[in-house]
Parts: C-alpha cells; structure tokens; sequence
C-alpha cells in the first residue's frame, strides 16, 4: 500500500477502520477483485489518518471514490 509503510494507529481506531471496511465490502457486489479491496482500504486508512472517525463515513467516502476512480 502507498504511503502507509509508517503509519500507526491506536486499536479503538483499527476498529473503526475494521468496521467501515467492513460496511463497505458488504456494499459492493461479490465477488470483490483485490484492486478494489485496496483501493477501499486505502482511502479508509488515508481518511484515518486524516481525523475522520465515523465508521459509516468512512465506508461511504471509500465506496464513493471506489467510483469515481478510473477502472483498470
């Protein structure tokens, strides 16, 4: 994962993040390819790391740019 190699996060934060990939995943249409697991687990932990805390935006944010991104 890009720009991530030093991050650290408390473990009340890596359950929020767990539960918005979470969210997220269920969102979308199975089976989910790996290019798409990254990219939401990306801009969660990017929107983390930035100071957004709810769970619910954080998938929504993830499942919204999974959308506007160009398709491989």
């Amino acid at each position: 994962m890009k720009d991530f190699a030093n991050a650290s996060f408390p473990p009340d934060t890596i359950g929020i993040m767990t539960l918005a990939m979470e969210s997220a995943l269920a969102a979308l249409p199975h089976p989910v390819g790996s290019a798409r697991i990254q990219s939401l687990a990306e801009t969660i932990l990017r929107s983390a790391k930035e100071g957004e805390s709810d769970p619910a935006v954080l998938a929504r944010m993830a499942l919204l740019e999974l959308t506007i991104s160009p398709r491989d």
